[in-house]
Parts: C-alpha cells; structure tokens; sequence
C-alpha cells in the first residue's frame, strides 16, 4: 500500500450531497493512520471526530479538544484516505464567537489536514456562519439533535426532539442549514420518526447516530462498533466485534508468558552466527 494515497478518485461533498435519496452513505470515525486505512476501504466519509478527546485522550467530554489535537489526527487520517471523503470536526470554541473566527480556523484545518470539508454543530444560529464559509470556499457538513458540545446547556447526553415543540425546533435546525449550504446534515440521538421526517423535509442527506433506519446513511464512532471503547455503550450502539475484550485476553497472556519465562521462545530469539 502506497504512503502517500493516490486521491484522484476520493469522494468530495458534492459526492455525497448526491446520493441524497440514493445508496445510504457509510460513515466511520477514524483517528489514526491505520485506522483510516481501514475505514478508507469501506465507507464514504471518514470523519475525524471530536469524539477523540474521549476515545483517545481520556477526557470527560469533546469540550476540552483542541485546534491542534483536531489537525494533529486529521493529518494522520489524510495519510490513509485516498477514497473516503475526509470531514474534520471543527472543535469547540473555534467557531462559535463569529464568521470570521470560524473562517480563520475552518481555513486552518482545511491546509494543515488536507480535509475535503468541516463540519460543525448547531442550528439555526449557525447558520449565518455556515453560509459565510461555504461562500468562501469551505464545504461544511451540519449537525443537530444531541450536540456533544454543547452537553452543558442540554443537561447530559439525552436524547433529543421529544415533543412536538422541540421536533419542530431541530427540523427548523436542520432545514436553515441545508438553507445555508450544508451539504449533509448529521442528527444525534432522535426519535426514529423525527429522523425520518427531517430526511424527508430536507434536500440533502442526513447521516443517523441514533437517529433511525430512514436517514440517508449512518455514522458511528469506529471504536464503539468495534468494542474498543467500553467506558460506557450508547443504546444506538452496535458492537461488530468485541476487540477491547480480545485484547485484554491478548496483553494478559503476554503477561503470564513473561512472568512465566516462555517468552521470549527459541523462535524469537537470535544466535551470535558464525564467527567472521
């Protein structure tokens, strides 16, 4: 496999924006090179997620990523990717005080990863802001519904849109950013019949997470679906493999062998050859 991936044929946002009503998009976070190697050869987008802050770095929530840790794991993702259309989560506090601050950082991330597009939470008042950087140049994919960054003010990781008033709040969200220029609209954690209503409503695809069967496509955090995460299971959820599981059993075995004197056997060990 080459090291420096031969993008002439990697998907871009108008790519997806596309398969609105078609094919459902396949979307994975990905970290790390390896990793993105992986998703690379399988799904549509590969988002850098904030979601690394508490995959990766152990924190307690997205809100204390930062610029330099999204561009750090986006330049290594970029070195996997040469189908996959590569989305970076602009991180809290980059985007939120204005335009021009969102523009000087979604610029950023855009020339230091080599990212097709960004994308960012909220709705309708941010609107203003993702028109402004798709009029510059700056492809953004939305997201409403639960919005991680902002778990402070929703009161813990809820699910989002019960009720009438507040299912008519998130699809006026998720309709202004498609009004602005969003190519795709991501929805967290929502009723399955408000997903597919917003699917329906909207002219671009939405990716589900916890949203339903009837989004235009789907996304989930790569280390959940492969059990590698296990400080908790969000119900949405699906485990494809258990990993973390075979790994604990992996590095315990190492452990006894070496405790136990049978590794390193003869078969990993070098002799001193024959004299010169």
């Amino acid at each position: 496999m080459s090291a420096t991936p031969d993008r002439k044929s990697q998907l871009g946002p108008g790519d997806i924006r596309a398969r609105k009503g078609g094919e459902p998009v396949v979307c994975l976070t990905a970290y790390t090179t390896p990793m993105a190697r992986l998703v690379d050869a399988h799904c549509d987008i590969a988002l850098v997620g904030d979601s690394l802050g508490m995959v990766l770095h152990g924190l307690p929530s997205t809100i204390g990523v930062t610029m330099e840790m999204m561009i750090l794991h986006g330049k290594a993702v970029a070195r996997g990717c040469s189908r996959a259309c590569l989305v970076v989560d602009m991180p809290f506090g980059s985007y939120e005080e204005g335009c021009e601050q969102a523009m000087r950082n979604a610029a950023r991330l855009m020339a230091e990863t080599g990212c097709q597009a960004v994308k960012l939470e909220g709705g309708r008042h941010m609107a203003e802001t993702v028109a402004f950087l798709v009029a510059r140049g700056i492809p953004v994919m939305g997201h409403v519904g639960l919005t991680p960054q902002a778990v402070n003010v929703l009161g813990g990781y809820k699910v989002q849109g019960r009720g009438r008033d507040e299912a008519d709040r998130i699809a006026q969200d998720a309709a202004a950013l498609t009004d602005a220029g969003a190519f795709a609209v991501v929805l967290e954690k929502l009723p399955a019949a408000l997903g597919a209503r917003i699917t329906q409503e909207i002219a671009v695809p939405t990716i589900g997470i916890g949203a339903g069967l009837d989004c235009d496509g789907q996304v989930l955090v790569v280390d959940d679906m492969l059990g590698l995460f296990a400080d908790f299971r969000p119900k949405f959820v699906k485990r494809y493999a258990e990993l973390g599981r075979d790994a604990d059993a992996a590095i315990a075995g190492y452990a006894a062998e070496v405790r136990a004197r049978r590794f390193p056997g003869p078969e990993h060990v070098f002799g001193e050859g024959k004299p010169a």
